[in-house]
């Protein structure tokens, strides 16, 4: 009996996540059932809630954990996995009683950035 052995050209494996910016369109979609107003209408409330849980973020409340895991939920929800990865990050922070001040900041640079893409979305709409 003989092995035969080909030569397979190397394939990368796709992403566990795909990669396609701050939010991922496709989880939005398959979240609302592909309902158009519905992705514009919980985009629109993200946005607004994210500046308001930031800013009372940035002031370390005594609810700050809880503040830190609504966001996290709100931005899972909609494809923001960079800002819900950021808010858990934050949340086990605080948890742990660690300095926040590089969990603060990274979470407000992702919410900028989820931010600036649904306003974008948002202006074309």
């Amino acid at each position: 009996m003989s092995l035969h052995l080909e030569r397979v050209e190397w394939m990368p494996s796709p992403p566990l996540a795909p990669d396609d910016g701050p939010i991922d369109f496709g989880h939005l979609s398959r979240m609302t059932l592909g309902d158009a107003g519905l992705e514009h209408e919980v985009l629109a409330m993200f946005v607004a809630q994210s500046v308001t849980l930031v800013s009372q973020l940035a002031t370390m409340p005594a609810d700050a954990s809880a503040l830190a895991h609504t966001l996290k939920g709100s931005a899972r929800a909609i494809g923001a996995f960079a800002v819900g990865d950021a808010a858990a990050q934050l949340e086990a922070a605080i948890a742990r009683g660690f300095d926040t001040s590089a969990e603060l900041a990274e979470l407000g640079e992702t919410v900028a950035e989820a931010r600036a893409a649904i306003e974008a979305i948002l202006r074309r709409s």
